[in-house]
């Protein structure tokens, strides 16, 4: 129906109400069929042109009335009443009399006509033409505004394949209450038996407030049922329009990693970044990419885009360009390897960096098993010939990206970063180069992360391969990680090694669990298969050894490390001749070495 057409069918409707209303209500005020008396004439008709007045001015032919409300009420009560006070008015002027009795009715009759005119409709085609065949019971947790909200879409939006069928708050004073006709049942710690009881098959978690610890714990309760879980999309979305209210977005791996994402000093940072040059190594990767995002926000005069392969180079130079398309950052993409020390000096020459995120290293570690003398050359030779290049030509800020491998490491990788942090911490000692190493747990959706494998194999049915059931990690985000690295270059003195906060450990079985659960299946359909450890690997991860603890944050959620004993000497032997030894004897002298259990008189008295 076009807006003519509907316009004329409510101008139409809308008359023969006023004008009923008025008739009846001289008949049941005077109880006669007398009612073309010149009064009431004049009347109806000041009446019937007061309505179509006020209701063009209300714009209440405007009105979508399948979505009717209270400010739909309170439209009709508007344009009735002041009908009412115009009909008067004109009672007052030509007879010298108010009909007040007769008004008054017309006033109720008015109102009861006009509002259930418009209300019938939704309450027939709600009642009636809709019905809930076929469409999943859902259970909404949160009874709040956010949740009203998403029960409100999704008993207006016929679209919609799920049926709000109750609420679950820890707000006691909502419980046996009812909002828009659904229930507020009981607390989150009843969701397993409320789904089993309600027949649920959804579960939506409406509480946009809601921190990751406190979402952590209502998804183990909603993950004890068969019941798809899902939440709200975030606030800011649903205020730019990006998505509506009953587009639930699925659950995440970050969610759930009970606690809060680290925030930036943004005026600090921009006075460090914006108009600056600024060079990334490994900038195609995981974490390299995404520092080279954060970084472009702060608007720096160049950003070197630094890696070995061209096609990841080119992929993150190309989303930069379109990104910031409408910026005066220039980005400049180079292909080099960290290992070709000339190489180093001739780009850090050229660009003359202020600030440098080393990001490029080996960190694979079950192959850098297999391959230690690979891992010396990127981690340490690389690492060495990057910062080295960076303190020859006076760069402000270097900042090292490790690990917490590096902590009494049992691996290769994690020896080998150990042995990088070293060689920066003596460079630090000797240059007006500010170098400092940044530390960090495993990354959820990096190139080497443990979720990727998880989901192919949940992809293939199952089961999911878990190496040990006691094994914990520390876990973050790929955009945490970018974040600490840039903070780090902000709050570095020169020499620390910076440290997240990143809460309690995750078990990996408990992590693998989770997956299967979010990807929609139960934990008896995928199943979990325990294959033991692998070389290099150990049951828990530290972030700082206890001589290298400070016990003070220094900014929320970052820690910093003291600088411990270097062993220089030692390691610059290794790099010496390490090209020369067997994997074996290379594995255990920098295991020994990266643990302190070494000498250089022992190194000396092996090599020879």
């Amino acid at each position: 129906m076009t807006y003519r057409q509907r316009l004329s069918l409510f101008f139409i409707i809308d008359s023969l109400i006023v004008l009923t209303a008025i008739f009846y209500s001289r008949f049941l005020v005077n109880a006669t069929f007398d009612v073309l008396t010149l009064q009431i004439v004049i009347s109806a008709l000041t009446i019937l042109l007061g309505h179509h007045l006020f209701a063009v001015k209300l714009k209440f032919y405007r009105k979508l009335w399948e979505y009717a409300s209270i400010g739909e009420l309170i439209t009709i009560f508007k344009i009735v009443t002041f009908s009412i006070l115009l009909t008067a008015i004109v009672q007052l002027v030509l007879f010298n009399e108010i009909s007040f009795r007769l008004l008054s009715v017309t006033w109720l009759m008015h109102i009861l006509l006009i509002g259930g005119s418009r209300f019938c409709w939704r309450m027939l085609r709600d009642t009636y033409f809709y019905k809930d065949i076929n469409k999943k019971r859902t259970l909404i947790i949160g009874a709040g505004s956010a949740g009203t909200m998403v029960a409100r879409q999704l008993l207006k939006n016929n679209e919609a394949d799920l049926v709000p069928v109750g609420f679950i708050d820890d707000d006691y004073r909502k419980h046996k209450l009812e909002i828009l006709g659904i229930p507020v049942i009981s607390g989150v710690r009843e969701i397993e038996k409320v789904v089993h009881e309600l027949n649920v098959e959804n579960i939506v978690i409406a509480i946009p407030s809601l921190s990751k610890r406190d979402l952590n714990i209502i998804f183990k309760e909603c993950a004890k049922t068969k019941a798809k879980t899902q939440i709200l999309p975030l606030l800011e979305d649903l205020v730019t329009g990006k998505v509506l209210v009953n587009q639930f977005r699925d659950i995440q791996m970050e969610d759930l990693l009970g606690r809060e994402e680290v925030v930036l000093d943004i005026d600090i940072i921009s006075e460090k970044l914006t108009n600056k040059v600024v060079l990334v190594t490994g900038a195609g990767g995981s974490i390299g990419s995404e520092i080279c995002r954060q970084v472009s926000l702060f608007h720096p005069k160049r950003l070197i885009l630094l890696g070995h392969g061209e096609n990841s180079i080119y992929s993150i130079e190309m989303e930069l360009r379109e990104k910031f398309q409408n910026t005066k950052i220039e980005f400049i993409p180079e292909i080099a390897d960290i290992q070709d020390e000339k190489k180093m000096m001739n780009v850090m020459g050229a660009y003359q960096p202020d600030v440098v995120y080393h990001a490029a290293a080996h960190k694979h570690v079950p192959l850098m098993e297999r391959n230690p003398e690979e891992a010396v050359k990127n981690n340490i030779v690389g690492t060495t010939n990057v910062a080295k290049a960076a303190s020859w030509h006076g760069v402000n800020t270097f900042v090292m990206i490790s690990s917490d491998k590096a902590v009494n490491p049992t691996s290769v990788m994690g020896s080998t970063k150990r042995l990088a942090e070293m060689m920066i911490q003596k460079l630090n000692r000797e240059s007006k180069t500010k170098f400092v190493a940044v530390r960090f747990g495993n990354v959820l959706g990096s190139r080497g992360s443990v979720i990727p494998l998880f989901k192919k194999q949940i992809e293939k049915g199952g089961p999911v391969k878990v190496t040990h059931p006691d094994m914990v990690r520390y876990f973050m985000t790929i955009p945490e990680a970018s974040r600490l690295v840039i903070q780090a270059g902000v709050l570095a003195k020169g020499g620390e090694i910076f440290v997240l906060d990143m809460g309690e450990p995750v078990k990996i079985v408990d992590l693998a669990k989770n997956l299967i659960k979010l990807s929609g299946y139960s934990i008896d359909e995928i199943g979990v298969e325990f294959t033991g450890m692998r070389p290099g690997e150990k049951l828990f991860e530290e972030l700082l050894k206890d001589d290298e603890v400070h016990e003070e944050q220094i900014y929320p959620k970052i820690y910093v490390g003291k600088t411990s004993e270097l062993l220089i000497e030692e390691i610059e032997e290794i790099l010496s001749n390490f090209e020369g030894l067997e994997k074996e004897e290379l594995k255990q002298r920098l295991l020994n070495l990266a643990n302190n259990r070494i000498t250089k008189q022992t190194l000396l008295s092996v090599s020879i």
